[in-house]
């Protein structure tokens, strides 16, 4: 490629002088000009100099210019929870934490289990985009229930096929044979089933992780087998009935090793952990921190260190987000009497960038992977690349500016993240997407 490009689009347009661009599609991670206008990459190179006189020149030093992340699931408090969060709050947030997908489960109040419910919803996430708001806004992708939990029975999969990126459940040791009629059932439409396998018989009504942590603080326990059992089983199913599938929240190192083991053995398979889990471990429970009660809970030191690995070996294939927000009275409680979950679209990155990139122990394409690509690749998304004339699905970051969580600054209501009232490095500056 040429390191000069003469540049003759004439409408207005950005160019990003020398931003560390990184494109884990391609594999680049590099120094470049990239120019920008109406909703799409016009150019990169080394430089940029010929160019409209109307373009805004912004200077890339010390910024970084990526793919678009994508978020495979977090939880909507609309329709049924609008106290907690909007669908506007969580896509501001998404986008003030350079997202450009987020992936919405179907615990809505009602469930999206019905046309009628999901066209509603694509409805609504459209007009949010039409608003004319001066920032662009995430495209909102939304899972259909594929089962009523009451009757346990299928939903009506082929009403939502065509709107959904998915279909997502929990299963549990006892409805197995639901998951099979789901696998069967969609397996020719190319749609990805998600797996949410963090509460089942095993598991009872542990908080915390089972064993010393559990002893030392005096709360129930959740052994690690209860993952490892369902994981076991769901891939023997998986194993012959080839449909595209999704397991969701791994958090124990028997979890990773039998993903590992699947995917060497053939097995149509990905899996995501949660970044919650990347960064703190069953120790951080000392606080009694109600922000810490996650479900699955914090696995033991070895868990997050297998989890780390996997994510950069490639076994675990993308980090989820699973923002949950929560109303102050709703999580102000005792530990062991909080709803697990946490806020995070607008902290995962820069926190993630600080804990691992900044320490070298994963190279920024590494994480770029995991929060961009890797969720593309477990809906069976095209890959979107840097390059002239792909759409502008881009986050501009700034890994240095430092920031206070707080509400002034952050865009979702709730403040339930262990990092409320802190100051962290690391800040989304805009996103595109394809405006």
């Amino acid at each position: 490629m040429s390191t000069v490009v003469s540049q003759k689009v004439k409408k207005r347009m950005e160019l990003l002088r020398q931003v560390r661009v990184i494109d884990p599609v391609q594999k680049i991670d590099r120094l470049a000009d990239v120019s920008i206008a109406e909703g799409k990459i016009q150019a990169i190179a080394d430089q940029i100099t010929d160019y409209p006189a109307q373009t805004q020149i912004i200077s890339g030093a010390g910024l970084v210019l990526g793919t678009g992340l994508v978020d495979l699931y977090s939880h909507s408090g609309e329709p049924g929870n609008e106290a907690r969060e909007t669908l506007l709050d969580l896509a501001q947030a998404a986008a003030a934490g350079g997202f450009t997908q987020v992936g919405i489960l179907p615990d809505t109040v009602p469930s999206i289990d019905n046309a009628e419910i999901l066209a509603a919803l694509n409805q609504k996430s459209q007009s949010l985009i039409a608003k004319g708001l001066d920032i662009s806004l995430p495209d909102l992708n939304f899972w259909g229930a594929s089962y009523n939990s009451n009757n346990r029975q299928l939903n009506e999969l082929g009403e939502l096929k065509a709107d959904v990126i998915g279909f997502t459940g929990n299963y549990s040791l006892g409805n197995l044979n639901i998951l099979r009629q789901v696998l069967e059932y969609v397996q020719s439409w190319q749609k990805t089933v998600a797996i949410a396998l963090n509460q089942n018989e095993l598991t009872g009504s542990g908080v915390v992780r089972e064993g010393k942590t559990s002893i030392r603080f005096g709360m129930s326990g959740n052994p690690g087998f209860s993952e490892a059992a369902i994981i076991a089983a769901v891939l023997e199913i998986v194993a012959e009935i080839p449909t595209n599938v999704h397991i969701m929240r791994v958090s124990t190192k028997r979890g990773v090793e039998l993903i590992a083991d699947a995917k060497a053995r053939g097995i149509r398979v990905t899996a995501s952990t949660t970044w919650m889990h990347l960064l703190w471990d069953s120790e951080a429970i000392a606080s009694y921190e109600p922000n810490l009660r996650l479900e699955p809970p914090l696995g033991e030191s070895a868990d997050q260190a297998a989890l780390i690995d996997g994510v950069k070996q490639g076994i675990i294939d993308a980090i989820a987000i699973d923002h949950q927000a929560y109303t102050y009275e709703e999580k102000t409680v005792p530990f062991a009497l909080a709803p697990p979950g946490v806020i995070g679209l607008e902290l995962a990155l820069p926190l993630l960038w600080q804990r691992f990139v900044n320490t070298k122990e994963w190279s920024a394409l590494e994480l770029w992977q995991a929060l961009s690509h890797g969720p593309g690749q477990c809906l069976q998304q095209s890959a979107k690349a840097i390059a002239p004339e792909q759409a502008a699905e881009l986050v501009l970051f700034d890994p240095q500016t430092t920031w206070s969580v707080n509400r002034n600054n952050l865009k979702s209501p709730a403040a339930n993240t262990p990092w409320y009232e802190q100051q962290i490095p690391g800040q989304v500056i805009k996103i595109w997407n394809g405006n």
